[in-house]
Formats: C-alpha cells, structure tokens, sequence
C-alpha cells in the first residue's frame, strides 16, 4: 500500500508532516492538534502513531488532545523524560515500524539545537524536525557548534536523494543570508528563482533533497572557497578548519 507525505500546515511556519495511505496516518511533531484533527476527518484517517523530535513545545503541544482523540497510540520521541507522553524512547541506531503504514524507520542522534533532538531517516525520506533546514541550520538553545557540525555530517552523508523533510518554511529568509555568505553560487541563484515561485502560489518550498542541501546550504558548504573567504573576511580572521568556519558562520546568522 503506498504511503503519501502531506504538509499540515501550523501555526505561522510549521508544517506536521503526515504519513498516510488510505485509511491511516501518522504525523511527525504535531505542536498544534486542531489541524491534525481536521486534517483527519476532512480525509476519514485513523491516527495511528505519533513522532517527535524534540522538546520545543511547536513540535508537542499537540500531543495530548491528539491521544485523547486516538487513545493508545505509540509515541516514539527522544530520551527527554520532560517530554511525559512519549511510550517508545529512542536512541542512535534504533529503528521503528509504522506497522499500519509499512513504513520503517532508523534514528539519528542530532543534538545541536536542542540536546534532546533526534532524526528519523528511512525509505520515504528524512524527518530532521529543527536541525537542518532547506538552506539553514537550527539555532543553538542546547548544543555547541560542534555538537551540530557533527549532527549535519550525519545527514549529509545519507543518500544524494533523500527527500528532507524540515518542520519550518524558513527557506527564502534562509536563502537571503546564503547569498550573502555565497553571493557567486549559480545552484543557490537557481534555486531562489524556484522557492520564490514556490512561496509566490503559497505551496510549500519543502521537502527538499540532501544534494540539493549540498548543493545551496552554506551550513554544509564550509569547505567552498568563496564561502570560506567571505566568513573569514567577516570575522576578520583567516578560518582553517570547517568547524571553524561553521562555528562563525552560525555566529554570523544569529545576528543577521
């Protein structure tokens, strides 16, 4: 049975993902249950699963009325017992069943956001909540620069066509700093000229795909020597290691 992936849109620029075929769904960080809910009854689905990312109550508070709504369902989330819903707790390496779906999926440990934040990676794709964004990173509330440099090297060595799937449409406000760290990239050029058109009809920018990341985001391009020059001029220090220039280039985005 095919499973499709639809964007339920919340609040100002989240999307729930949700994982459907004809009858059932699951859907990934559902901060709001009200669009769930309509969403379900609008297509006659039984939620059969919740998946959470992290902590940031965007991602879970919608948990609650969801559960109330479909009793009993798992809850698959990180090792944050602040987070008290949560039935499966998962860690690197472990992997789940959407038994209704057929879906399966491996989990990456991705802390850098938040510590608690984790990715759930299988053959639909890559649900990376708040740690890679289509052109961006996460902030770091939690994590170090190291800790979320390590995080993306994970992601980035995933397959080139690995669908991502991002939990905010931050992608043209992201593009904006990208050509302003990157201003010769012709993929990024290329790449704004789309998402605008995306943005302009109001569909989403989302999923993107991990070549397309590497290809734009300068989050995963700190070894491109325009990119590298330009974060070293702006720091006005030489940068030598690609941590170094993500460390600064972060730096550089949370006070653009």
């Amino acid at each position: 049975m095919s499973v499709s992936v639809f964007p339920i849109k919340a609040f100002n620029d989240n999307y729930i993902w949700c994982l459907q075929n004809k009858t059932h769904c699951s859907v990934v960080d559902p901060g709001d249950a009200e669009p769930v809910l309509a969403y379900c009854q609008d297509n006659q689905l039984t939620l059969s699963a919740i998946i959470i990312t992290h902590h940031h109550w965007d991602h879970t508070g919608g948990i609650d009325a969801l559960l109330a709504a479909f009793p009993n369902i798992p809850v698959y989330g990180p090792q944050n017992k602040n987070i008290q819903q949560i039935t499966v707790r998962l860690s690197q390496g472990d992997d789940i069943e959407l038994a209704k779906l057929g879906v399966s999926f491996s989990v990456l440990e991705v802390p850098g956001h938040t510590l608690d934040h984790i990715a759930y990676y299988g053959d639909i794709g890559l649900f990376c909540g708040d740690t890679l964004f289509s052109a961006g990173c996460g902030r770091l509330f939690e994590g170090t620069p190291q800790q979320m440099f390590t995080s993306l090297g994970k992601l980035t060595a995933l397959p080139a066509d690995t669908a991502v799937f991002c939990t905010h449409e931050y992608t043209m406000a992201n593009i904006t700093f990208a050509e302003t760290v990157e201003p010769n990239n012709q993929a990024l050029i290329d790449y704004k000229h789309w998402a605008n058109k995306q943005r302009e009809k109001n569909a989403p920018s989302l999923p993107s795909t991990m070549q397309r990341e590497l290809d734009v985001n300068p989050f995963l391009r700190c070894n491109s020597p325009d990119l590298v020059k330009n974060v070293s001029h702006n720091v006005g220090v030489t940068l030598t290691s690609e941590q170094s220039v993500f460390a600064s280039l972060r730096s550089w985005k949370d006070n653009f």
